[in-house]
């Protein structure tokens, strides 16, 4: 593919290092060509793993870095060969801008599997041939394939977390068929937790929530969980052991992976989403998986087909995420509480504030 020579200059918000501070940044985006969809940010989520990327926790960060895949925001001009979208389209991006689309995954609506896929932020670009630059900034251009119809009834801040948080969730529960009757436990009451709460009854599940905090437990039963277990206390999980079809572990810090698997029924599947940072590695005691069978996998995201079945589900239902709205200069402050754990539950930038 040939780089597009038309540039256009925009504000964004990015480190320029590892430990330095978010600063106001001038980045590139191209014009829209043939299939691009040109969009108006109005909101982006701020994610763990943003924190990860900018802070280089996960490595092959290269700077400056722009995160932000939990993209909302309004279609401002649409290329001759766009079909599915015009101007005033409210949409939204989440972790793919591209992939090969001929390979077995792309054909099969799993372009988060392609070997060439290419991430919202800190992926190459085709296009500059530098790295690609995220949400946390006032435009972006995506091809047509990766943009996705966001629903209308939803509030705008609070369904940009669903681009990242809601399929992260969705997924691993459409894999393991989660339906009406399931028993579910949802491991951590974080970004991904909540939704993860909130999908999973709307699902039709019996949620029970397992966190170390006490002071959760009223948070947990609002968000549509039916218990509280304290992983914390030894006597309080054994009263669990082998009763739940499904463990959604959002934890994103090591823990006792044994400890949680004793709490699966036969044959039920714990699926990890939430990651530490490289070189916290987990380990398992064997045993923990084969006297009843029992499956230990992990999940990330999904692909744009199913992203938009999920969206669409989020809509039906009315589910969005509980968030904080900031402005552009309060983002380190931000990352600063989410690593503590002071946020309910997700920060989310409306990118009004870094316009001129």
């Amino acid at each position: 593919m040939e780089y597009v020579k038309r540039m256009e200059t925009v504000s964004a918000y990015g480190v320029r290092g590892q430990r330095e501070k978010f600063t106001k940044l001038q980045i590139e985006r191209r014009s829209p060509e043939n299939d691009d969809v040109s969009i108006r940010i109005d909101h982006c989520g701020i994610c763990h793993s943003d924190i990860h990327t900018a802070r280089n926790e996960w490595g092959g960060a290269e700077y400056p870095v722009i995160p932000g895949h939990e993209i909302v925001g309004t279609v401002e001009e649409v290329g001759p060969g766009v079909t599915r979208f015009k101007k005033g389209d409210r949409v939204g991006v989440g972790c793919l801008v591209d992939s090969c689309g001929k390979c077995e995954h792309c054909k099969a609506g799993n372009e988060h599997y392609c070997r060439k896929g290419i991430y919202t932020y800190n992926s190459p670009d085709v296009f500059t041939g530098r790295r690609t630059y995220g949400g946390y900034s006032t435009d972006i251009v995506v091809k047509e394939s990766f943009v996705l119809k966001m629903p209308e009834n939803l509030d705008a801040a609070g369904s940009a977390p669903l681009l990242c948080a809601g399929i992260t969730t969705y997924s691993p529960m459409m894999k393991w068929k989660i339906g009406k009757g399931s028993r579910v436990a949802v491991a951590g009451l974080g970004g991904l937790g909540h939704m993860g709460v909130k999908i999973a009854n709307a699902l039709g599940a019996d949620v029970t929530v397992l966190t170390r905090n006490q002071k959760k437990a009223d948070e947990a039963r609002r968000l549509g969980a039916k218990d509280v277990v304290l992983s914390g206390s030894m006597d309080s999980l054994k009263k669990h052991r082998d009763e739940f079809d499904f463990i959604l572990d959002t934890i994103p810090a090591l823990h006792d992976l044994d400890l949680y698997l004793s709490l699966l029924k036969p044959e039920g599947a714990m699926v990890i989403v939430g990651l530490p940072e490289i070189g916290h590695n987990y380990t398992v005691n064997a045993r923990s998986v084969v006297g009843g069978r029992k499956s230990l996998a992990g999940s990330n995201i999904g692909g744009i087909r199913e992203t938009q079945e999920m969206l669409d589900f989020c809509g039906k239902h009315g589910i969005v995420a509980d968030v904080e709205n900031i402005n552009a200069d309060y983002i380190d402050q931000a990352y600063l509480r989410t690593v503590n754990s002071d946020v309910r539950y997700r920060f989310v930038i409306d990118t009004n504030s870094m316009r001129d």
